[in-house]
């Protein structure tokens, strides 16, 4: 008969989860810190640490405590700089609007995330962080995230792709993307940041419309860049839920 030994093992500590939680929470706490104290100072600069645990209300030694040195420090912050970027865009990601709605809708919220936070923009993107592959995978993230929408259009505009054009519509896609990040990354390094922000969304989201487009009428097919993706899903829903319906009729 077991006496609870084995169970007791299996069971975490109580004592050492709340600890765990607790560590995670301070060492976010810095991160978070390190971030706004970034935003808050001339642009370019290396805050230091003593500021950076003055601003987390700890003392610098309990950063050491969580980071082995600055380097980590500054990966941390770029994986969280990457995240709320990711955020940032990909709470516009939804089929609703036109072709051309849902790009510039896209291209607005990444590109005013960008003006808002320039600072977080330069430390997501700066592969000498050592986060190259991780910018990488976050444009890839995007770019599947609206290569999924791509398709759903496509489909719901009833576009035939050939083989190959199914084939090269990841690598484009994540072009498009990749396209966006160099151009804002370029025009938040100029000094007078011109033209604005809402003006560059557009620019930007008519490039990548232009691109789609050009690609559809190679091929033969013209889109209708007004056409409200909405309405033909809503009717291909109530197309679907007809057919149901009269299949079950008859069965």
């Amino acid at each position: 008969m077991s006496d609870g030994t084995d169970a007791n093992k299996e069971r975490p500590d109580g004592r050492q989860v709340r600890w765990d939680a607790h560590k995670a929470s301070r060492r976010q706490l810095i991160i978070d810190a390190a971030l706004s104290a970034t935003e808050a100072a001339p642009p370019g600069t290396v805050v230091p640490l003593h500021d950076i645990a003055e601003r987390a209300g700890v003392v610098r030694t309990v950063v050491y405590r969580h980071f082995a040195d600055r380097a980590e420090l500054d990966y941390a912050m770029q994986q969280r700089a990457l995240e709320m970027l990711r955020d940032a865009v990909t709470d516009s990601l939804a089929l609703e609007g036109s072709i051309t709605q849902i790009i510039e809708r896209i291209v607005t919220a990444y590109v005013n995330w960008a003006a808002d936070h320039p600072e977080l923009h330069r430390i997501a993107t700066d592969e000498r962080l050592g986060g190259a592959r991780d910018l990488e995978m976050t444009i890839a993230d995007i770019a599947d995230r609206l290569e999924a929408l791509l398709n759903l259009a496509i489909a719901l505009l009833s576009v035939d792709l050939t083989a190959e054009d199914t084939q090269a519509m990841d690598p484009l896609v994540f072009g498009l993307v990749g396209q966006a990040f160099g151009t804002v990354r370029r025009w938040l390094r100029q000094r007078d940041r011109e033209p604005d922000a809402a003006t560059l969304a557009k620019f930007i989201a008519r490039s990548v419309w232009f691109q789609i487009d050009g690609h559809a009428r190679d091929r033969g097919i013209e889109l209708d860049p007004e056409v409200d993706i909405t309405e033909l899903f809503n009717l291909t829903e109530m197309f679907d839920a007809l057919i149901e319906a009269d299949e079950s009729s008859q069965g």
